[in-house]
């Protein structure tokens, strides 16, 4: 029936089909790089001798070698990616039937790999892309879904592409009609409008992006593309890193260029390539002749470039519309083949005219095969067209399995996707979207809402007069409102003509700190976190109101003022008990659970009656859920406070802020700052001066010579205190003591201070030796 209904009524609209159809089809990435510290790892599907296990994931680190990789070798995977730290592979399930599971695994720098993180399970992926920290990927219907990108937004809902790419902070499509380029999320000052034109393949690099276009050339936009003389002649596939760029041209050679005169290695000149890859300063290419895989552009490459003998150039199919690559059915037990890439809105040719004394059983059998493949092809539209349909049904009502589990979706601030069509005078569209759930949750009930005239009567325009401090996404200035109250009012950075300024952190991080403070402190409340009383939202203004803190910030006591005279052994230790109970709040009895990520002594503040209080929540996330034991996300915090484990890992649970609250407790105890300059004028971390100390019963030498030296019973709360900061500050967060056990132990010690109190140091949980150091 299709062949007839093809024929007599729709056959010029089937053709039509079908080349869309071949146009939106492709291919998954074989080959991924990933940079992180000074780690490379290259991953690939590698051929095995007798394809027992046809796409195996295999990866290979320099300069480390003997990688041990976590990968199931019973898993068949059909396409990776690769970040920043983390290494991404699509696996198909057979059951049910076109259905696919993305697995993701993060790897420390040393190489060895963690967990298994599940972030996707739904219909068959087209194509799969990811930057340094982003994944994105075309689903059945080439609807454009991202993840590991919280925040991000798509203005309108999906947005359709026939191929995209992905940079840092911003993913790029061309559209389904190949018309144009479109751009969303952080890009060059150009996001939210289309490039026309007619384009055939596009990709990104971190900050700039390239495509192809209809005559084969090159066009290229954006940041970082180091030098702008781009190569001349015809090209059919581009792989873009950090200013440097490399193109495959028609031919299979390949040609680069970019800042410091970048340049193909000369003993990969003569080669032909298959495909070529990129990410950030390394870029591999599969070659044509052996399906070798070689890389460049990293010195860890300049003996050897040669990675793996033999990868996968492509995924295997059954059916290749435009033929398999020469030999590639070798590489597929299945007894499939790997595809070549069709040419892309190219009409295929017509067959040439054949001689006259051929029967006319042969032409006809001929033109019946070819309605039939038509007939055929357009029934697999029609069905795609009613899948089509049938997907955005069940997006609408939930039918739909789609598991995007957090690897590093969690809410945290984001680093670009705003998708907004912004101009200089309009708040960003994301912010606006935040704004409005967070007023139709009714977690700003409580909260005044300020006119913009009445904070500018307040703080004499913001004049620096009135400044007082930076916090997350602005300034902080002093003001006295009309009814008397003092307030402390934090402002975003804003221009003389009233648009956002890009200042040393990007706009949406700023947009996310403010929404971030508003959303965690309209719906916590106690005496030991900062009260925020209300805000202004007017126009492009974006302004907090808080309690006014008259004895500022620990960290001015600490380290700027001379003298404090209050600053009593007693008081520390109250300050410190004071902010282990605020913090103990966000980690135990707020729902859902908060890490704060950024605690130090700058954002502790003091009141009248020196009542510790923490602020800043610009940084804040909420804590994984109840089936998850961390969150994964790039680390994000002050230098010094940072946990080491958390930076090195990419793993955020509470215990970060423990490791924070200890070099706070350390600066209580010596008065030095987390990071300061040694007797020779070298930086020197608190933790590496002042634990062996501790650890030797010494603290009495390094104790802050500005505050009167301890009572006998006082030393013994300070030694304890001392052996409560080593235990917060330990290499691994599993050893480190919960806030609920350091409220504890602070209390006992501030009663020790007094009144005698015998106690030891086991009550911190220390996994060290638990000796009584009171004997």
């Amino acid at each position: 029936m299709g062949f007839f209904f093809c024929k007599f009524h729709l056959f010029p609209l089937f053709i039509l089909s079908f080349l869309c159809f071949a146009c939106f089809s492709s291919s998954l990435s074989t080959v991924s790089i990933s940079e992180t510290s000074n780690l490379t790892i290259v991953c690939a599907l590698v051929h095995t001798n007798g394809g027992l296990q046809p796409s195996p994931l295999n990866c290979s680190s320099f300069p480390v070698h003997g990688i041990q990789t976590p990968f199931n070798p019973n898993y068949l995977f059909s396409g990776i990616v690769s970040g920043d730290g983390f290494v991404c592979g699509l696996r198909p399930l057979f059951s049910p039937s076109n259905v696919s599971v993305m697995h993701c695994w993060r790897f420390s720098s040393n190489g060895s790999f963690l967990d298994l993180k599940r972030i996707y399970k739904g219909p068959a992926l087209n194509q799969l892309e990811a930057g340094n920290t982003h994944i994105c990927g075309l689903n059945d219907t080439n609807g454009l879904e991202c993840w590991q990108w919280p925040g991000f937004n798509q203005t309108g809902g999906v947005q359709f592409f026939s191929e995209i790419a992905v940079g840092e902070g911003f993913v790029c499509g061309l559209t389904e009609d190949q018309k144009a380029i479109r751009f969303i999320g952080n890009f060059a000052g150009i996001t939210g409008r289309e490039i026309r034109g007619n384009y055939k393949k596009i990709a990104a690099g971190f900050k700039h992006a390239c495509a192809i276009n209809s005559d084969d050339g090159l066009e290229c936009w954006g940041n970082g593309m180091g030098d702008r003389d781009l190569p001349q002649g015809q090209f059919k596939e581009l792989a873009l890193g950090l200013n440097r760029s490399c193109a495959l041209r028609t031919n299979g050679t390949v040609v680069c260029w970019g800042m410091d005169s970048f340049r193909l290695p000369q003993e990969l000149e003569t080669l032909d390539f298959i495909t070529i890859k990129a990410k950030t300063n390394v870029f591999c290419g599969v070659s044509t002749s052996n399906y070798s895989l070689f890389c460049w552009g990293h010195r860890n490459f300049d003996q050897n470039h040669m990675v793996f003998s033999e990868v996968f150039p492509g995924p295997c199919r059954n059916v290749c519309q435009c033929g398999s690559l020469q030999g590639s059915g070798l590489l597929c037990s299945t007894g499939g083949s790997i595809c070549q890439a069709c040419p892309v809105a190219a009409i295929p040719s017509a067959p040439p005219p054949q001689p006259e004394s051929r029967s006319s059983n042969s032409g006809l059998n001929g033109r019946l095969i070819a309605f039939l493949v038509v007939g055929c092809v357009g029934s697999s539209v029609f069905l795609l067209h009613v899948g089509f349909f049938v997907f955005r049904y069940c997006k609408d009502r939930g039918c739909r399995v789609h598991d995007s589990g957090r690897l590093d979706e969690t809410g945290a601030p984001a680093n670009g996707g705003s998708g907004s069509n912004q101009t200089p005078q309009g708040p960003p569209a994301v912010l606006e979207k935040r704004l409005s759930q967070l007023t139709s949750m009714g977690t700003m009930g409580r909260l005044e809402e300020f006119s913009f005239e009445a904070l500018v009567q307040a703080t004499n325009n913001f004049s620096d007069d009135h400044k007082i401090g930076t916090g997350s996404f602005g300034s902080v200035y002093h003001g006295t409102l009309d009814d008397g109250r003092e307030v402390a009012i934090k402002r975003a950075e804003i221009t003389s003509s009233s648009s956002y300024v890009i200042g040393p952190r990007r706009q949406e991080d700023k947009d996310d700190a403010f929404v971030n403070e508003l959303e965690y402190l309209s719906r916590v409340h106690h005496k030991n976190l900062v009260q925020l009383l209300g805000f202004c939202e007017d126009s492009n203004e974006r302004i907090l109101v808080y309690e006014y803190m008259n004895n500022g910030t620990l960290y001015d006591h600490l380290h700027k003022f001379e003298n404090s005279l209050s600053m009593s052994w007693a008081i520390r230790l109250k300050i410190a008990l004071d902010t282990a109970r605020g913090i103990q709040y966000l980690h135990e009895y707020a729902v859902p659970q908060i890490i704060h990520r950024d605690i130090k002594s700058a954002n502790i503040l003091l009141d009248t009656n020196w009542t510790a209080k923490v602020s800043d929540f610009g940084l804040s996330l909420m804590g994984p859920g109840d089936d998850e034991s961390h969150l994964s996300l790039r680390a994000a915090g002050t230098v010094g406070y940072m946990d080491p484990e958390y930076y090195r890992l990419q793993q955020l649970t509470t215990k970060s802020d423990v490791y924070s609250f200890g070099i706070v407790l350390l600066e209580l105890l010596s008065g030095y700052r987390a990071i300061h300059r040694n007797e020779n004028g070298a930086h020197r971390n608190v933790v590496d001066f002042l634990v062996p100390y501790v650890l030797r019963d010494e603290i009495h030498r390094v104790l802050d010579p500005r505050v009167p030296p301890p009572t006998p019973f006082e030393i013994e709360a300070v030694a304890y205190v001392g052996y409560l900061a080593a235990d917060c500050v330990r290499l691994e967060g599993r050893d480190r003591p919960s806030m609920t056990e350091i409220v504890n132990s602070l209390e006992k010690a501030l009663t020790a201070c007094l009144i005698p109190h015998d106690f030891s140091r086991s009550t911190t949980q220390s996994s060290t030796e638990r000796t009584n150091f009171v004997q």
